[in-house]
């Protein structure tokens, strides 16, 4: 049954004088530039427009399949949770524990069921083995399946019988999110350790037939931080401009992706077009934008509105860092330190050239919203250092300064606190690091503490 139209509005009436009517069409030639037809001054009655006519909504059928997702509070699973639930499909969401908002966010979506456990506890202690009835339970009832695993715990493991249970569970579609193994395209590159585990579990996928689509996330904008963590660290210096220092090539472009902004609409539309698609083991680059470190650090400098330059040069580590990490620097450094003096010797981001030169163009099929790295250092960058503590937006024309309290930007607490940005950390995400791994309160250094999700990793 349509929805009956009334307006609130009161409707004037059209004059009968033939002289009022000659005036009005006066007023409205004189005013035709200074305001819209459309504006309450309008003698015309009969305008559709949003105030005096609201026609009835198009029946939208609703998904009525449920996607399994764990890890569901960082920032790829709740980015494409934010998304899935909008659209109204159902989600079956892991959570080791409900702190933080972003947690919180999840866990009180009414399309959103959660299951608060560690999928690697196995018995009284956290950390060691699979979860394996968590695993089992969290594909009851679901179609679809977004997996990130990450490197707390046995990744290869986890990210085994993950895929087992699945199988078993008849997942329709299932979309790991993967990341290369260097020395599996050139044995002469070395593996990044935290990255190699996932070509595994990738591997393992294919071996068992599961009908699935594996994403590939660059380097994430968030990454960026003048908190001293290394190898993004921009580091502020005394006039107010940064200094980035890796050890990627300047000339050498580097895939870039927003993945709070991004990831969620490009997932939510390869479960649209299905596995016909986008199965078949397909890999799939999650970049929009193709830059090189003098590129990124141009665009970013345009987006706050600062100089921003580049250093090429080795990762420096200022802080504690968890052991497991400081591996996976090291490993960096050396595989992007093959083209140190010769561009064309940097080994791709992506490990495949072909995977590659499919940025952004396939990623843009996906989700044609992106939000590139000047929008969000214009946009969003400010907001999350304001969140961790750092002044710098609020001291214009002082000099830079601007660090926690004042300071030099080094200091990574504020009041005894520890950086955090709406639930998340300011983190090293995706270069390595799985920007949704969770923490054990274990790990030496960098363990966050706060408004954000406590109890999980500094790396989530």
């Amino acid at each position: 049954m349509a929805a009956e139209l009334h307006s609130d509005l009161a409707i004037r009436p059209v004059p009968r004088d033939i002289k009022a009517v000659s005036n009005v069409a006066s007023e409205e030639r004189r005013h035709k530039h200074s305001r819209s037809s459309y504006s309450e001054a309008s003698p015309l009655t009969s305008r559709n427009n949003s105030l005096t006519f609201r026609p009835a909504k198009r029946p939208m059928p609703t998904p009525n399949k449920t996607i399994a997702v764990i890890n569901a509070s960082g920032r790829q699973a709740a980015s494409f949770i934010r998304v899935a639930t909008a659209v109204g499909y159902h989600v079956r969401a892991q959570l080791r524990n409900l702190e933080g908002v972003v947690a919180t966010e999840v866990a009180t979506n009414p399309n959103v069921t959660t299951a608060q456990v560690d999928v690697t506890r196995n018995g009284p202690i956290s950390g060691i083995g699979v979860n394996h009835a968590l695993i089992s339970e969290l594909f009851r009832g679901a179609q679809l399946a977004f997996i990130n695993t990450t490197f707390y715990g046995d990744e290869l493991k986890i990210g085994e019988a993950l895929a087992d249970a699945a199988k078993k569970a008849g997942i329709q579609h299932y979309v790991y999110s993967s990341m290369p193994d260097h020395a599996a395209y050139n044995k002469d590159w070395p593996s990044l350790p935290l990255w190699a585990n996932k070509h595994k579990v990738e591997e393992y996928i294919k071996q068992i037939g599961l009908p699935a689509t594996f994403v590939y996330t660059g380097i994430y904008n968030n990454n960026f931080t003048s908190l001293p963590y290394p190898l993004f660290c921009t580091e502020l210096q005394p006039d107010g401009s940064w200094i980035w220092q890796a050890p990627f090539h300047p000339d050498v472009k580097l895939p870039w992706l927003d993945a709070e902004h991004d990831v969620g609409p490009a997932i939510l539309q390869i479960f649209k077009d299905g596995v016909k698609k986008w199965g078949g083991g397909k890999r799939i680059a999650l970049a929009y934008e193709m830059l090189s470190p003098k590129e990124a650090c141009e665009v970013f400098s345009r987006g706050v509105g600062r100089p921003v330059r580049y250093v090429h040069g080795p990762i420096e580590i200022k802080v504690t860092i968890p052991e497991g990490y400081r591996s996976q620097l090291e490993a960096l450094e050396e595989l992007f330190g093959l083209g140190h003096d010769d561009p064309k010797k940097q080994p791709p981001y992506f490990g495949d050239r072909e995977l590659e030169k499919s940025c952004p163009k396939v990623a843009l099929e996906l989700w044609e919203g992106p939000r590139g790295l000047e929008e969000y250092a214009r946009e969003v960058f400010p907001l999350e250092e304001q969140a961790n503590g750092l002044t710098w937006m609020l001291d214009e024309g002082d000099g830079g300064g601007g660090g926690a309290g004042g300071g030099g930007g080094n200091n990574p607490t504020r009041n005894g606190h520890a950086p955090h940005m709406n639930g998340y950390i300011t983190t090293l995400a995706q270069i390595g690091l799985d920007s949704d791994a969770d923490d054990d309160d274990d790990d030496e250094g960098l363990v966050m503490r706060g408004v954000k999700r406590d109890d999980e990793e500094w790396l989530a």
